[in-house]
């Protein structure tokens, strides 16, 4: 049976070219106010018996994001929908994935518990933060990856001569994905984070001296971790003509300013989210349409994920 779309507010152009892609209708949710600033949903298609899928990322501002996403799963289940499937490529908290001192939430099994009520058939991210996020869900996620769209954009430019490098310990696991696919060195930095924006590197491990770095993460926030990385990785030798590439970016605080720097030539990241204004004009777009429709369409034919999924 023929899919529908659903999008939310989050990201309408994703949504659009997702059903372009699979030849699917598009649903957008009907999205107002009520006099007193509740949200109100409403669908503008019938999903009876059809299997929906609901494009919402969860970004800036989450709780609103994720208030409409779960209002509009209620009403394509009342509606008759034969399952409901949430495409969320940026699934905000997943970094909240452990408590390191008292007083903290544990914000992703807090996320986990609300999508839960939503009785959701699965839901279809894209390179989370790490893999405990995952083991707070009992909904099945399904955990695709950007990895090989990002490594061909990053071949575009050619690699002769450059180095893969890790900006921490926790990213080591995803710049391994991308060194084998580009066939470079790995090189890994050790940082110490002192506050959301603040990093200091303590080592880097890897030559790196008189190559031109490709620095991969899974997301630029504030871009605090790409600065420290890019000033060590000058400290230490390597060329001034750096890339930085991830799944996701969010930009916000100092970013834009912090990826101006000159030694920065290129900066690609996804469409997980709706492109930020203000980003310096070397920045790239890698969609993500494609990956999303062929892992629908082997979702409905029963057919494997295989490379689509992250190795993390």
């Amino acid at each position: 049976m023929t899919p529908l779309i659903v999008s939310g507010s989050g990201h309408g152009a994703l949504a659009a070219a997702i059903a372009a892609e699979l030849g699917a209708e598009l649903a957008e949710g009907a999205l107002g106010r009520f006099p007193d600033g509740e949200q109100r949903v409403e669908l503008t298609a019938a999903p009876r018996g059809r299997p929906v899928f609901l494009v919402q990322p969860l970004g800036s501002p989450i709780g609103e994001r994720l208030l409409e996403l779960l209002l509009l799963a209620d009403a394509c289940r009342r509606s008759g929908a034969g399952s409901v499937t949430a495409v969320v490529p940026y699934l905000g908290l997943a970094r909240q994935d452990r408590v390191t001192r008292e007083g903290q939430p544990l914000g992703a099994r807090v996320l986990a518990e609300a999508l839960e009520t939503a009785s959701l058939a699965r839901i279809l991210a894209v390179d989370l933060h790490g893999p405990a996020a995952v083991a707070s869900f009992r909904t099945p996620i399904i955990q695709l990856t950007a990895v090989p769209a990002i490594a061909r954009e990053l071949a575009v430019g050619g690699t002769e001569g450059a180095v893969l490098v890790s900006p921490d310990l926790g990213a080591v696991k995803l710049c391994e994905a991308y060194a084998g696919l580009l066939r470079l060195p790995l090189a890994v930095i050790y940082k110490l984070r002192r506050s959301g924006s603040d990093v200091e590197v303590r080592s880097v491990m890897g030559e790196v001296r008189g190559r031109r770095a490709l620095v991969v993460d899974d997301m630029i926030s504030t871009g605090g971790t790409i600065e420290a990385a890019l000033d060590a990785l000058l400290e230490r030798g390597a060329r001034p003509e750096v890339t930085v590439a991830a799944t996701h970016g969010l930009f916000v605080g100092e970013a834009r300013d912090r990826l101006r720097r000159p030694e920065i030539v290129g900066v690609l990241t996804s469409d997980s989210l709706p492109p930020a204004p203000g980003l310096p004009e070397r920045h790239r777009v890698v969609p993500l349409a494609s990956l999303f429709a062929d892992a629908i369409r082997r979702i409905l034919g029963g057919e494997p994920l295989g490379e689509l999924l992250a190795s993390r």
